[in-house]
């Protein structure tokens, strides 16, 4: 099969599923561009921050795509590309989409709030406390991973003294620099923005320095600094992107980001077109593969390409509160997901090409195989390979950092609202809560986090069951349709559930026959257990108050 092919017809189907599937859920839930939102209304330059949907798009886009729409398709290729291209496209269309479109339409008609709060209101007090305890742990793993890579990719100490090595650090130090040119930038366009209101102009400019950072980071590397000192520099940042107003910080440095998003996206959708590549990745390998079931491995490993929990958190946590029309939704929450899964479904064509399988069976990694296959594609329309090759790989390094300002700016709202009505005024304080959020993901990090980290996936696409349970209850409430959640919610609770049913059992086959080891396998199961029952009692409360709730005019 022909990727171009393959990348065409996911492309047309995701525009067709745009205009109709995404127009009649708006009809279904009764969007309305005349009504106020919560930014609009509640507008008080900090979290609340009305914005122009351009710059909202690219904010939320940079968010949550991250590098999870790249590595998920990449890392589940083993089943071959049609599994990965019909979750990616049916997932994104009926799952991802509707969960980001819908978390944030519930969000914005109560007052802006997270979805843990939607929970409170429709559900109850004990589900919203489970799911703002269960989430807050899921980020701080989040921070600390994240963190720890961020801190990874700019270390550029060299390992030995070889070309090699010496090439590797130089490419970290690139990295580095451009990374940290781009947090000054943002604050300078976010200034811009603010006194400038030509949107148009202040993108040109941007854009402009954004590549000019870039350059500057291609030619002047920051060399020789440790992981520790990097690992230092980003708590720092974190801290104060989480209590900055998101105008001046994180919000122009996503936009400005996805702009790099953007142009890759465009490089390889042009660069597939004039290559054609063969797939010679099988279209199918089988149901079980490498001992792993096709269910669930791989609606667990491709999250963020197909459908993702994180992302409800985001569009309920950051996104609402900055949209400037109720209309807008649309094309942030829905559109903002069809793009995410249109860079999936290049990864796949990346993954999928001869070089893709090559670099694959060399053992190398999904940043490599992206970067060096989509720069092979480019090659075939003049563009110098190796160049290309290293600045897409810089441009996925820097999409780490993206998602992890957004999840501490996250963990630091849902521990506020953890201890709201609590009466401990000092707990719901912005600076305290960033605090507390901070140093307990540092802590994490150095603890090793990677002892628990494979829990992951199953615990971000688990985060997808109560929000769609949250607004499957709050439509019904408000006498809208709410079918379209039904059976998403019990697939992925289906999927998550046999997930760490799964690694509960090979773990505990590990600990028998003695090749695992308590402080990695053993805590994992111990972390398991509570996490299934905590899901199961959200659920079982969820389905009560989905059944019991009479419909209502809102």
């Amino acid at each position: 099969m022909n990727g171009f092919v393959i990348l065409l017809v996911a492309l047309v189907l995701f525009i067709v599923a745009y205009a109709t599937y995404g127009a009649w859920l708006c009809k279904q839930w009764g969007v309305d561009p005349t009504r106020k939102t919560p930014a609009v209304e509640k507008s008080d330059g900090g979290d609340y921050v009305p914005t122009s949907t351009a710059v909202l798009l690219g904010h939320h886009f940079a968010s949550i795509a991250g590098a999870g729409p790249i590595t998920g398709p990449i890392n589940a290729a083993f089943f071959g590309w049609v599994p990965v291209f019909l979750w990616v496209v049916i997932g994104g269309i009926f799952f991802g989409g509707v969960q980001d479109f819908s978390a944030l339409f519930a969000s914005i008609r109560h007052d802006g709030k997270t979805i843990g709060e939607v929970i409170e209101h429709h559900i109850g007090h004990k589900c919203k406390m489970i799911f703002n305890i269960f989430v807050f742990l899921v980020l701080l793993l989040v921070v600390a991973a994240f963190s720890d890579i961020v801190a990874g990719t700019f270390a550029s100490v060299p390992a030995a003294d070889t070309e090699i090595a010496l090439a590797n650090a130089r490419s970290a130090g690139s990295v580095a620099t451009a990374s940290m040119c781009f947090i000054p930038l943002a604050v300078l366009f976010g200034l811009l923005q603010r006194r400038n209101h030509n949107l148009i102009v202040n993108t040109v400019i941007g854009v402009a320095l954004l590549c000019g950072s870039i350059a500057l980071g291609l030619a002047f590397p920051l060399m020789n600094l440790s992981k520790g000192f990097w690992l230092t520099i980003t708590f720092v940042y974190i801290f104060i992107a989480s209590v900055a107003p998101v105008w001046i910080l994180l919000q122009p440095r996503d936009y400005l980001n996805s702009f790099l998003l953007y142009a890759i996206i465009v490089l390889s959708i042009v660069g597939i077109a004039a290559a054609r590549p063969d797939m010679t990745l099988p279209a199918f390998t089988g149901f079980v593969v490498k001992g792993q079931p096709l269910f669930p491995v791989l609606f667990i490993t491709i999250a963020c390409g197909a459908i993702s929990g994180f992302h409800s958190l985001i569009a309920s946590g950051t996104t609402s509160k900055q949209l400037d029309n109720e209309g807008h939704a649309k094309v942030i929450g829905y559109g903002g997901m069809l793009i995410e899964c249109a860079l999936a479904i290049i990864a796949l064509v990346a993954v999928g090409s001869a070089r893709g399988q090559e670099l694959a069976s060399s053992g190398s990694g999904p940043a490599a195989i992206f970067s060096n296959g989509i720069a092979s594609f480019a090659a075939v329309i003049g563009l110098p390979e190796a160049t290309t090759a290293t600045v897409i790989a810089l441009a996925y390094s820097a999409f780490c950092l993206t998602s992890l300002d957004t999840a501490t700016r996250l963990g630091r709202m849902i521990f506020q609202e953890m201890f709201d009505g609590f009466g401990i005024k000092v707990l719901e304080n912005k600076y305290v809560a960033t605090l507390i959020t901070v140093v307990l993901s540092a802590l994490l990090a150095g603890a090793g986090y990677q002892n628990i980290w494979p829990l992951f996936g199953a615990a971000n696409q688990l985060v997808a069951v109560p929000a769609f349970l949250a607004c499957a209850v709050w439509f019904k409430y408000i006498g809208r349709n709410n079918k379209m959640f039904i059976a998403p919610m019990f697939f992925m609770l289906a999927a998550t559930l046999s997930s760490l049913a799964l690694s509960f059992y090979n773990n505990v086959m590990k600990l028998m026959g003695g090749t695992g080891a308590f402080g990695k396998e053993g805590l994992q199961c111990i972390i398991i257990v509570p996490v299934v029952v905590l899901a199961l009692i959200i659920t079982v409360d969820g389905l009560k108050a989905l059944k019991a709730k009479e419909p209502q005019k809102a």
